[in-house]
């Protein structure tokens, strides 16, 4: 007699074993208490003030192992992009010294509450780019529609939050690196499904780095006294709020 039962195969077991491991050492990760620069340009500040806050996620909506190794992969195609840039002639710096134990380039500012890590700095660039320096340099790996997206718009429409990061990066560094605001920045994207490189020059933008930097302010104020700022929309079927992992316990709360 034939036994139609699913029955978990050894890839079932596996993963499984892999996305629960994963899923625990990240938990065991200190939570960050700050506003991370790459983060600002989310588009709903009560979002942001739940994460700066650590507020408990909806059950359910933390981190999957699978999100996980996706991330990972995000951190290895980085490393690549690294190696290839050096390979074509580019002075690139991703910590100081360039050791593999060299302190991060970052900044923090508001006593430590706002911070930031660059992805690079670069020092010098083939001479066919014409680029100046010093230039700050982030890397973002992406699925092959938001990549083409982004090739047809530019990162700046098609990813505000990176283009917020990078305004903020360009602006805070500047003390650490004199003119490096005064210099494009290199963006670069790496398509994960195709191994495709996009690469474009954004100039600083001032005034939304001052938005940016205005905003984390105002998210910084309205934790310490209690208060909650705006949500992004009046419904909770808004696509950003479908999406957001603490929409159950913002929607629950008075307006």
């Amino acid at each position: 007699m034939l036994d139609y039962n699913h029955r978990p195969k050894v890839a079932d077991h596996v993963n499984a074993a892999v996305d629960a491991a994963l899923v625990t050492e990240n938990a065991a990760q200190p939570r960050r208490e700050y506003l991370g620069g790459s983060r600002l340009g989310h588009a709903c500040e009560r979002a942001l003030q739940f994460e700066f806050a650590g507020a408990p996620k909806d059950e359910g909506a933390g981190f999957s192992g699978q999100t996980l190794r996706i991330f990972a992969i995000g951190h290895a195609l980085e490393d690549l992009a690294i190696r290839w840039l050096h390979a074509a002639g580019f002075d690139l710096y991703t910590r100081r010294g360039n050791r593999p134990d060299g302190e991060q380039f970052g900044f923090a500012i508001a006593r430590g509450r706002i911070r930031g890590h660059v992805d690079g700095i670069i020092a010098a660039a083939p001479d066919t780019l014409s680029l100046g320096v010093p230039a700050l340099w982030e890397c973002k790996t992406m699925n092959a529609r938001n990549w083409r997206e982004t090739v047809a718009k530019g990162v700046t429409v098609s990813k505000p939050v990176y283009a917020a990061q990078i305004a903020l990066y360009q602006a805070y560094m500047e003390p650490a690196v004199p003119g490096i605001s005064e210099n494009p920045a290199l963006f670069t994207a790496i398509n994960k499904d195709t191994a495709e490189l996009h690469h474009e020059f954004v100039p600083f933008d001032v005034d939304l780095a001052q938005r940016m930097s205005d905003r984390a302010v105002r998210i910084l104020q309205a934790t310490d006294a209690g208060e909650l700022l705006p949500r992004i929309a009046r419904e909770p079927d808004f696509h950003e709020c479908r999406l957001c992992p603490w929409a159950k316990r913002c929607w629950r709360l008075a307006v």
